[in-house]
């Protein structure tokens, strides 16, 4: 362990303060690289959040392989028994004399187990189950995890130590703590996806070393996790052909384009108030995007329920994803399908007009790569972009015009 100079209570003039980069190596996965801001941080301490049998332990066990090729790891699991741990490593095909394993739910013990063993990297698994002695409470509490959090965050700023700290998530779908963890850690990556399905995403909710806006995208298997490079086609496999109510979108993740089906089904309501669900966009954009589809564009949703689901578990926060689900709710409104040819983005304001999104030559170039032959856009500041060959392009300025041109 090497001393990062983190907490050693110097008062230095801004002047004098080493503005050298931060020390990075890979962790060995890409998309984990890609999530952390281009490989994890010296004396970071990084948090990976989600609910249990995600696959938290798993991601930070196969890291392992690669990372003990050139660094020391001390893994400590307050969850599961040396042999346990033993037996998932093989199954991982983990394997390396630089790898040490202890079952401790002591956070003093492991923290004299770190200085004697002076590793390179600590993996915790799981803060919910550490507790010190110091404090009364019971592991789990808000207090617990608190202490025990700031005593490996002291260890990781004066030590140089990299902290990998594994975190349940409770019944409301937040971190449990409930926000004590996210506040103190450097990093807090989130892990989801639905146990039943194969997919998992991985994205950053906090990084103090990069952007928010990456995600890396997995796909669990009987041998760990592979990562899948392109998460546009894996998102696209097996779309339906020639149906009403789907229509692909672009969005931009990080630096990434992605390439997301929305669904929509609009059937007669049969009570007084009509349903609306979503999954995977925000609930509240779902429902705006109905009042102006019947607003400014005279197709009737009230007296009808709604659903809409981006296919594939992915999570869209971007207003990019405007026009695909206005294409999706009117074409299943009115039965019509877009094309199976057809990608669209922009961004749709309350007048119904369709306003420009950022990247446009990004997420054109894979429209085009994956084989689509139109891409509806919004007209304003479309001017001067670089259409690839073969690619049509077609430009609307309002939702009204949107549904007249390619319904």
């Amino acid at each position: 362990m090497q001393a990062s100079g983190g907490y050693d209570g110097k008062v230095m003039k801004l002047s004098e303060v080493s503005s050298t980069d931060e020390i990075r190596f890979s962790t060995g996965l890409g998309e984990l690289d890609r999530v952390l801001g281009g490989g994890a941080v010296q004396g970071s301490l990084v948090l990976v959040g989600g609910e249990p049998g995600v696959g938290k332990s798993t991601l930070l066990l196969q890291i392992c392989s690669s990372l003990c090729e050139r660094q020391r790891v001390l893994y400590v699991s307050g969850e599961e028994s040396l042999r346990q741990i033993s037996m998932r490593a093989k199954r991982l095909g983990v394997a390396s004399d630089n790898l040490s394993l202890m079952s401790e739910t002591n956070l003093d013990k492991a923290l004299d187990a770190a200085r004697t063993e002076q590793p390179d990297i600590l993996i915790i698994d799981s803060i919910q189950t550490m507790f010190r002695t110091t404090n009364a409470s019971a592991p789990g509490s808000v207090s617990q995890i608190k202490e025990c959090t700031l005593a490996l965050m002291q260890l990781a700023k004066n030590e140089g130590v990299t902290i990998f700290v594994v975190g349940h998530v409770n019944k409301e779908g937040s971190l449990a703590g409930p926000k004590v963890l996210e506040h103190i850690v450097d990093c807090v990556l989130s892990f989801e996806g639905d146990r039943n399905l194969i997919h998992r995403i991985l994205r950053a909710e906090k990084n103090r070393f990069g952007s928010t806006n990456e995600i890396g995208v997995f796909e669990m298997a009987g041998d760990g996790l592979r990562e899948i490079p392109n998460p546009s086609e894996m998102l696209l496999s097996g779309r339906p052909q020639g149906v009403a109510g789907s229509c692909v979108a672009c969005v931009m993740e990080g630096s990434r384009p992605v390439l997301a089906e929305v669904q929509a089904l609009v059937v007669p309501t049969a009570y007084g108030n009509p349903r609306r669900m979503s999954s995977g966009l925000d609930y509240n954009r779902a429902v705006l995007m109905l009042a102006v589809l019947e607003r400014r564009a005279g197709l009737i949703t009230s007296n009808r329920d709604a659903y809409i689901n981006v296919v594939g578990g992915l999570r869209v926060d971007e207003p990019a994803v405007d026009l695909a689900t206005i294409l999706a709710l009117a074409g299943a409104m009115l039965d019509r399908p877009t094309g199976d040819d057809l990608a669209a983005f922009g961004e749709v304001g309350l007048a119904g007009e369709l306003r420009a999104v950022a990247a446009t030559e990004q997420r054109l170039a894979e429209v085009h790569r994956l084989g689509f032959k139109r891409c509806a856009i919004p007209s304003r500041g479309a001017r001067g972009v670089r259409i690839p060959d073969g690619l049509e392009v077609v430009r609307v300025g309002s939702v009204k015009e949107a549904i007249q041109e390619l319904l």
